[in-house]
């Protein structure tokens, strides 16, 4: 993940006082056993590289990589009135979901603020399934829960602890899947549709999402089966060259594509409209919470959020302050790196209005000297 999210990898003297009290999941042992260096990430030891960051973001793009996500938040919302209370909890229309079929979306505080950014899943008419972030998962249950009052006759449930999710990404992921759940079915779906399936004595669910802009897929399997999972990917992607990613190059390849990150590009201090989001904001669908916030930005929108590339070897990190050639602050670095595919500095960055267009000139100081960059369009990486 970025570097203000990554704590460092825990000093030798405090793993053993520190591990006993840190949430592990399903996998742990198999990263253990496979050398990958483990960090604390949202309460739980999560592994941050494998091989190193760099190669394995390079896996993914030509490959496929594999990524134990087990630590985001799941949970079931059921009951007759769920799809209302869905589309009075989120941004998006969940009203156009048909079953099978999962759509990115965001929760807001009434001040138009983002709660969170999540998937949904409409399973059937009264059954959904929700993903969000692990940072964020209590906090999110409890939002719904606070809100669900208003909805007879519906129900939340956390299967956070009960489900592995694990991501199989890259344009050879496909076929690595077949090979593994034995049902041709999976080579067909299309982004954002998800069917379930068998695999040994059990049911998984199979989503065509991620967060890495390539082919692939995130499964949700119950945790005793999860290891036995893991293992027959990798197994059966070895002849692909398939490699297990850490939470490191999760960030690269998702920055490169110009995805949102929460606690960067978008926050409880962020507004959708401003942050260019306003494509899953269905200002029309109806009330929602934080709509009439969101209207009101939308009449006079002051800011956004850009790319940007940097002219010269000096990487953004997130806080950094960006000028216009006039000394200007016009804006504050989100997210930033050196892109393993560009082989140039690159981030994002929340700005006026004014500098919003692509080629405008913008300008990094670190340690008192100043970098030149310049904003350019989103994704950095175009992707087939």
């Amino acid at each position: 993940m970025a570097a203000t999210e990554i704590k460092k990898t825990l000093p030798v003297a405090q793993r053993s006082r520190s591990v006993d009290f840190m949430k592990k999941t399903a996998l742990y042992s198999w990263h253990q056993e496979a050398g990958a260096k483990m960090i604390d990430f949202c309460g739980y030891l999560m592994p941050v590289q494998y091989s190193g960051i760099i190669a394995e973001h390079k896996c993914v793009r030509a490959s496929a990589g594999l990524f134990d996500v087990s630590h985001m938040g799941n949970f079931y919302v059921k009951g007759s009135r769920s799809l209302d209370f869905l589309q009075f909890m989120t941004t998006n229309d969940a009203a156009s979901l048909k079953n099978d079929q999962a759509q990115y979306t965001l929760m807001l505080y009434p001040d138009g603020g983002i709660v969170d950014d999540l998937i949904i899943y409409r399973i059937d008419h009264e059954t959904w399934f929700l993903v969000v972030n692990a940072s964020n998962m209590e906090k999110d249950f409890e939002w719904l829960r606070k809100n669900m009052q208003k909805f007879d006759g519906v129900s939340i449930e956390n299967h956070t602890e009960r489900l592995s999710l694990i991501a199989l990404q890259g344009p050879k992921s496909m076929h690595i899947l077949q090979r593994v759940l034995s049902f041709s079915a999976c080579g067909q779906l299309s982004s954002f549709r998800f069917l379930r399936t068998g695999f040994q004595d059990t049911e998984v669910m199979v989503a065509c999402t991620g967060y890495t802009g390539e082919k692939g897929v995130e499964i949700s399997v119950p945790n005793d089966h999860a290891v036995e999972l893991w293992k027959a990917l990798m197994e059966k992607g070895g002849e692909f060259g398939i490699q297990p990613v850490g939470l490191g190059a999760r960030d690269t390849l998702r920055l490169e594509m110009g995805y949102p990150l929460y606690g960067h590009e978008i926050s409880s201090e962020t507004n959708p409209i401003e942050t260019r989001l306003k494509w899953v904001t269905k200002l029309d669908k109806g009330d929602f919470i934080g709509r009439e916030a969101c209207i009101e930005t939308d009449r006079h929108p002051e800011r956004t959020v850009v790319g940007f590339v940097m002219e010269e070897r000096a990487i953004p990190r997130q806080g950094y302050t960006l000028y216009d050639a006039a000394e200007n602050e016009v804006g504050t670095v989100c997210s930033g790196t050196m892109s393993p595919t560009l082989q140039k500095p690159i981030g994002t960055a929340d700005v006026l209005h004014s500098s919003r267009e692509p080629g405008a000139d913008v300008f990094m100081k670190v340690r008192n000297k100043q970098y030149h960059g310049k904003v350019v369009r989103l994704p950095f990486v175009k992707q087939e």
